[in-house]
């Protein structure tokens, strides 16, 4: 998914207090599902309930929490440069009235949500099981370095979006009934689309999907490691002096300081440790969960260029 989602994905995480879409939009999240994020999507790999990770009588699951609504309508770039009724005739209606209204988008990436009726699952004992999961997750069941496991996952009983593919874009809505205010015709079940201009994406969800989440993410506890980080940096340290004495190839120093390599290119400081130092009896010294944040939101956009 390109750079045109990721301001609404950035927006939404802020506005609604912490969650975020699926991607692909529409796909279904539920409570316990843990995936990966690969080439800007949310892979799924399984459920700890329906695969036996923990037990389904440890799962305290809280249902319909209301969320707050107003958090859940929300735009950047959209204004309403007409907004009007007028009169129409035909042969089976005769004279109807209509409401009409003009939605434009600044520019690419430009974008009007709203959603009605928020409410969530929530996963209550998340610190009864967490410790669990990491040993399981990692070392007993599986051998993750990176994953997330949801923990609460949200539905509303409609959601409407809209995002612009250009500058300028256009979107023009009416309705063939007047009891819908002006101000706001977007969203409304019975408001039809009659034309639009440079719209990257155009939906309006009828039922209550669980397309967005709150997740925990798991992460190295890089204090517990400082002295092994700190052991690393020092021999990288020393690279140049052991280079010129080991090879015969003639090498100038650069005077710059070599870095280390491995954190740089993504690679885990975990699969630098000694064998067997990361074992069911030690993965609570090496592992935690935090939040998963705006941070990740920038994993799902990874490979894509600003426009």
């Amino acid at each position: 998914m390109n750079t045109i989602f990721k301001k609404f994905y950035r927006f939404f995480y802020w506005k609604t207090g912490g969650y975020i879409p699926s991607m692909p939009l529409n796909q279904k999240i539920y409570p316990g599902d843990f995936f990966q994020i690969r080439n800007g999507e949310m892979v799924v790999l399984g459920n700890i309930f329906k695969g036996s990770l923990v037990n389904a009588d440890d799962a305290d699951l809280t249902y319909n929490l209301k969320l707050n609504p107003m958090n859940w309508v929300f735009s950047d770039g959209v204004t309403k440069p007409y907004s009007g009724r007028g009169n129409e005739h035909n042969i089976i209606d005769g004279d109807f009235e209509f409401a009409k209204q003009i939605l434009a988008f600044d520019k690419a990436g430009s974008f009007l949500f709203k959603g009605e009726h928020p409410e969530s699952v929530k996963l209550s004992n998340w610190s009864f099981i967490e410790q669990e999961l990491i040993i399981k997750l990692t070392q007993t069941y599986y051998s993750f370095r990176e994953v997330y496991v949801v923990t609460e996952s949200t539905t509303t009983s409609n959601w409407a979006l809209a995002i612009a593919e250009r500058e300028k874009a256009e979107l023009e809505l009416a309705v063939q009934n007047n009891n819908y205010e002006l101000l706001d015709l977007f969203g409304h079940q019975d408001t039809k689309t009659i034309s639009s201009r440079d719209i990257a994406y155009h939906h309006r969800e009828n039922k209550r999907i669980p397309s967005f989440f709150r997740a925990k993410k798991l992460v190295v506890q890089v204090d517990k490691i400082q002295n092994f980080i700190n052991n690393m940096t020092q021999e990288y340290g020393n690279k140049d002096d052991w280079a010129h004495s080991f090879f015969e190839a003639r090498y100038e120093s650069s005077g710059v300081m070599p870095s280390i390599g491995f954190p740089n290119v993504g690679t885990s400081i975990l699969d630098m440790l000694p064998a067997n130092a990361l074992n069911p009896n030690t993965a609570l010294n090496y592992f935690k969960w935090d939040d998963a944040n705006m941070d990740d939101i920038e994993k799902l956009f990874l490979g894509y260029s600003e426009d």
